[in-house]
């Protein structure tokens, strides 16, 4: 496939979104941002992901996207649905209408948080969703939607379930989960010029030692990870300790997310 050149980067001020406004360039390409609010940038504008028109603006001319934008941990139903559902469905269909052929979609391995951690062979990125919140639920929401948008109109979508994507892994459990930035970009290079991805699930994490997923569908693309959090983990055991086995941080590719009240007032964890 022939490599866009103007990429539109949604939730641009975001921290994922942070790490990629410094490397694709690197890779060749010319980004659009949008937020909510002002993006240091080129090319940036100010766009609500509820306003469908505005969407469609941002969206016009471009060669792909990088959809970042929403709400990115658990928060109240109404609030995912208008961001993450409602959002995800004005960006689907502005790239529709624009005929933009190419989308990367964050989505997270909260997709299927409650998918059990069984110390068996990695997990691949062909198990069924079983979200773990509203968030998670939003993203498997998007996953499908993507499924649609690419067998009804022929627009392919590479479906990311991100891990933990820091600069560094910040717990013993990120020690399974993350994703460097660096490895973030050479994923997004992949999912955005591999060539006939229809829509295609992959996990999202570096080469780590002590990973719980799989990673050959997104190697398939061409992701060729270099980060390993095992560099870090000499010292995140000495000062946490191992992670408990019955601690839902080792029981569920979801972790802490599994407990999470869906109607308490403390809704936002750590992936």
């Amino acid at each position: 496939m022939t490599p866009p050149t103007t990429v539109l980067l949604t939730g641009a001020a975001g921290g994922v979104a942070g790490f990629l406004r410094a490397s694709l360039p690197g890779y060749g390409y010319r980004l659009r941002l949008t937020d909510l609010k002002p993006v240091e940038g080129a090319e940036s504008l100010v766009c609500d992901l509820g306003d469908a028109d505005a969407v469609r603006a941002a969206v016009r001319g471009v060669d792909a996207v990088v959809h970042l934008g929403g709400i990115a941990l658990e928060d109240t139903f109404d609030a995912v649905l208008e961001a993450n559902i409602r959002g995800t469905y004005h960006l689907y269909e502005a790239v529709r209408l624009e005929g933009v052929r190419r989308v990367v979609f964050a989505s997270t391995n909260h997709a299927v948080g409650y998918v059990p951690l069984t110390g068996g062979a990695p997990i691949g990125s062909d198990v069924p969703p079983r979200p773990d919140t509203y968030y998670g639920l939003s993203k498997a929401f998007g996953e499908n939607l993507a499924s649609l948008y690419a067998d009804k109109y022929g627009v392919e979508t590479v479906s990311l379930r991100i891990g933990s994507c820091y600069a560094e892994p910040r717990t013993v459990r990120m020690l399974a989960t993350w994703l460097s930035p660096a490895d973030c970009a050479r994923l997004v290079h992949a999912a955005l010029t591999a060539p006939d991805v229809g829509h295609t699930i992959v996990n999202a994490i570096s080469a780590n030692t002590r990973a719980w997923w799989d990673l050959g569908s997104a190697r398939a693309l061409g992701y060729a990870p270099q980060d390993d959090a095992e560099v870090y983990a000499e010292a995140l055991l000495a000062a946490h300790g191992p992670l408990d086995p019955a601690d839902p941080d080792a029981r569920w590719i979801g972790g802490s997310f599994t407990q999470a009240d869906l109607h308490g007032p403390e809704r936002r964890r750590h992936p």
